[in-house]
């Protein structure tokens, strides 16, 4: 009687009942996974290309003004270490503002995350919007009118003006935590202050220091409008410029300004990339 012809099977399969098995060990060894690597947090380009481009735009200005043809207005305007003194308030305005922005916001965007105060989102998050809402110059007109000129109303103004993105953050970040994973850190027995410490925050805070850059950014912005209420920084030297109708004063000024912005925005992409946690790194 002539049967069918025997099929040969691959190396390490086998029939156990008429069903085809493979080896375990066989299958591992014929298909191995490929090696995952982690993915540089820091290259080199991203630490040297914005400050080389900061350094040439800051030559450049220091060439023209070695050999630009100042008057006296001019001269009196960037004279007597006012250039480095409104530097350096605006960076402390800048600084000293996103300070209170963080201990604020991120605090308040946690507690509205909470079962017991989730109900106060909306209103808080409408409270935000308003601040951001409203004209940083009209603003900043209504503190003066109740605090009177200084560096407070100044500071207060730009701390209300950069509330909303990091608190927005704050919350978007803690609400998209897949809650499965919540479920098996308090099935382990984590408290709840364990859970978020160790779990909710690190999850979050890709979105957090998206909020932090954005508000740092916005803060160096808003701080030039601090010369309209006697709070000085770089603002002072844009509106000599206007007002006298110096160009190489508001030149000077308002390059400093973009260039303290995209030196803040750099350090604060850094930030991010160093404080992400690593277990949320991309794996190629």
């Amino acid at each position: 009687m002539s049967g069918s012809p025997v099929q040969q099977r691959p190396d390490g399969e086998h029939d156990v009942k008429g069903l085809a098995f493979r080896d375990e060990g066989e299958a591992e060894q014929e298909a191995p996974p490929p090696p995952a690597t982690t993915a540089r947090r820091i290259t080199w380009q991203k630490l040297t290309f914005l400050p080389a481009v900061l350094v040439a735009i800051l030559l450049a200005t220091w060439l023209w003004f070695q050999q630009a043809d100042l008057d006296p207005i001019s001269e009196n305007a960037l004279s007597n270490g006012q250039v480095s003194k409104a530097l350096w308030q605006h960076v402390k305005l800048t600084v000293i503002s996103t300070f209170f922005v963080l201990i604020i916001a991120i605090p308040l965007g946690i507690l509205l995350t909470r079962r017991m105060f989730r109900p106060a989102a909306p209103v808080a998050m409408t409270i935000a919007n308003m601040g951001q809402a409203t004209p940083a110059i009209g603003l900043l007109a209504l503190l003066v009118i109740w605090l009177g000129t200084g560096t407070k109303a100044a500071l207060i103004g730009i701390i209300i003006y950069a509330v909303l993105p990091v608190l927005s953050n704050t919350i978007a970040g803690l609400k998209a935590n897949d809650p499965t994973l919540l479920e098996a850190a308090r099935g382990i027995g984590m408290s709840p202050l364990g859970v978020l410490r160790r779990v909710e925050l690190p999850l979050a805070v890709p979105l957090i220091l998206a909020g932090v850059r954005t508000a740092l950014v916005l803060n160096v912005g808003t701080a030039t409008l601090a010369t309209f209420g006697g709070g000085g920084g770089l603002g002072v030297l844009i509106t000599t410029g206007i007002t006298n109708q110096r160009m190489p004063v508001l030149m000077l000024g308002s390059i400093l300004t973009v260039a303290l912005a995209l030196l803040v925005d750099w350090l604060a992409s850094l930030a991010e990339l160093v404080l992400r946690p690593r277990g949320l790194e991309v794996r190629r």
